[in-house]
């Protein structure tokens, strides 16, 4: 195994310009670590936060790593790894802290609670966009709102990773997925992808009191079951009214970072959902690895990828796409 690997790091914090690549060294694996070549990385929301020194935790700098979510192939295991084993197809996700273990790099060692099994069948670039994504989806939507067959779920924010992923979960229980997106163009990818209806909302803080209107439109006045927002702010509230009695709302994301307010049509629930509180579960990652892995390997479960840029050098040109929000989908980058 080779001893260094090319690595993309940043040593301060800003836009996609700050990030580096560096030869690192790259340990053998110790005790129930894993090492990693990676083959392809999934970018995520919450990565371009982190470099930007916006997210909920900072990263440690100089020479902070980056990335929770790659594919790849294990290389070497170290003692007491029983689960996995060399030459075994993997993604990653579970518990990574970035500044030290982000998976932005041509090799990585990560503790085996981070690697997951992906299904033979399922390539490279697939597997990069599909863990974070699937398992938000599935934690939040069935294990914290309960979403039941038959039960209408209205999707914010619809065109991002997350967004794709839930519409498929929805679609696969029986649920009755309805999508709010931005624009025309999007509003037809979600169709295709499997959305019963498409609301264009315009832009992020303007649009909810419509947009629940419809929903209610839609519903024959009932209202959805289950909100599952990524977007919050001043929106959150008119927003709620699209929800029938004794719903639930579930925040995953608040890409509005004003305040907002709690809605006064009551009884409903409001959940927060974290995906790492889940996966950092024996149990919860297990769950929501079979359901994702099931998905993946009879075809149901189609990860929706916006753009493939090929080498790691590319990946100042993905941080920028992904910051323009002209995307659906994920932005993958093959190592």
């Amino acid at each position: 195994m080779p001893t260094t690997a090319r690595t993309v790091l940043f040593h301060e914090i800003g836009g996609p310009e700050v990030l580096k690549i560096e030869d690192v060294p790259v340990p053998e694996p110790g005790p129930r670590q894993v090492a990693l070549r990676i083959e392809a990385l999934g970018l995520n929301r919450a990565e371009a936060l982190f470099r930007a020194g916006t997210y909920y935790y900072q990263p440690a700098l100089p020479a902070s790593r980056l990335g929770y979510e790659a594919s790849g192939v294990v290389e070497a295991v170290g003692e007491g790894v029983t689960e996995l084993a060399v030459g075994d197809p993997v993604m990653t996700g579970p518990g990574i802290e970035m500044s030290a273990q982000g998976v932005y790099a041509e090799r990585v060692v990560l503790p085996e609670t981070a690697v997951v099994r992906r299904p033979a069948s399922v390539d490279g670039v697939t597997g990069a966009a599909a863990w974070l994504t699937y398992t938000t989806a599935y934690g939040a939507l069935l294990e914290t709102a309960g979403l039941k067959p038959g039960d209408h779920v209205l999707i914010t924010g619809a065109s991002s990773g997350v967004g794709t992923a839930a519409i498929q979960v929805a679609r696969r229980i029986g649920a009755i997925p309805l999508a709010t997106t931005r624009s025309e163009e999007k509003r037809r990818q979600l169709l295709e992808l499997g959305a019963a209806e498409v609301i264009v909302s315009g832009e992020p803080d303007g649009g909810s009191e419509a947009v629940a209107k419809e929903v209610r439109r839609l519903t024959g006045g009932h209202g959805a079951q289950v909100i599952f927002d990524a977007i919050g702010g001043p929106a959150f509230r008119p927003l709620a009214d699209a929800l029938a009695e004794g719903g639930s709302v579930l925040v995953y994301g608040w890409l509005d970072r004003r305040p907002a307010e709690i809605p006064w049509n009551w009884p409903f629930t409001i959940h927060t959902y974290a995906n790492m509180t889940l996966t950092a579960t024996p149990g919860g990652r297990r769950r929501s690895t079979a359901f994702l892995n099931a998905g993946l390997a009879d075809g149901g479960f189609r990860p929706v990828v916006a753009e493939v840029f090929d080498g790691l050098d590319r990946v100042q040109d993905a941080h920028r796409l992904m910051e323009s929000n002209r995307h659906t989908g994920k932005i993958v980058v093959r190592v």
